[in-house]
């Protein structure tokens, strides 16, 4: 356990970030899972409404540290490519 006061506060910060964090990636998540559902749901307009609300949120994951870069950049050419081919009819 910390003994220090510096140490104490540094625990004490930590197990704040990590509940800002916390909350910032199952928000994150949420919108993920709301343009997964709408794909699904085979609803093209709703799934590309849902992807342009899911990539400021994303991206903001990246600036605030709690995403890797690539993660994010792999995860939006993911689901943007699913979305371009639930909106064009299948050849």
């Amino acid at each position: 356990m910390a003994n220090s006061e510096q140490s104490k506060k540094r625990a004490r910060q930590s197990e704040a970030r990590y509940a800002v964090n916390k909350a910032r990636r199952s928000r994150i998540r949420t919108f993920v899972r709301k343009v997964e559902e709408a794909i699904a749901s085979g609803n093209s307009e709703a799934a590309v409404e849902a992807l342009k609300n899911a990539q400021p949120e994303l991206a903001r994951g990246v600036t605030k540290g709690v995403l890797h870069k690539n993660t994010v950049s792999r995860k939006i050419s993911r689901l943007s490519s699913r979305v371009k081919a639930l909106s064009t009819p299948a050849a």
